[in-house]
């Protein structure tokens, strides 16, 4: 008996440990650029250039998006996410499709899913699949931008 109450704390920090390592184990970290000539662009403009930096922060992860639109300006945004579907506010400028949150999800290993917002309001749904070699990530996504025009793009990022 004292055995196994001995165990049961060792055996819930293992659990909590595992999760923490698990978040941080994540093959989407990394700085990626954006191949516009492979991307395919319905409802958007191309930007001219888009660098985006994933790094573990807690439980999840930080995204920072930096560029140029296809306009000249500034792409500068940024968003923390557990991986728990729950709604992250994203701040910056040029932020996606005219979003104000994102909602992302961890399907496995290689497949997150990110639900874009503008005031509660589902935008676009965006499937991100990292290639078998871990040197590409292909971002599907679909639905309205803010201004109500049909989104539907295929973004390749290319591993820095």
């Amino acid at each position: 008996m004292k055995r196994i109450f001995a165990l049961v704390p060792v055996l819930a920090m293992s659990l909590a440990a595992s999760g923490v390592l698990l978040a941080q184990d994540n093959s989407f970290f990394g700085t990626w650029k954006l191949n516009v000539a492979k991307s395919k662009f319905v409802g958007t403009q191309a930007p001219q250039s888009e660098t985006r930096t994933l790094e573990p922060q807690g439980n999840g992860e930080k995204v920072t998006y930096e560029g140029i639109a296809a306009d000249g300006s500034r792409i500068s945004y940024t968003f923390n996410s557990n991986f728990d579907g729950k709604d992250s506010p994203i701040s910056g400028s040029n932020q996606p499709f005219g979003a104000d949150t994102i909602a992302v999800t961890r399907v496995d290993a290689n497949t997150i899913t990110a639900i874009s917002k503008k005031g509660g309001k589902t935008l676009v749904t965006t499937r991100s699949v990292l290639s078998k070699d871990g040197k590409t990530t292909t971002n599907t996504s679909k639905g309205i931008n803010a201004q109500g025009q049909l989104v539907n793009q295929v973004l390749v990022w290319e591993r820095q």
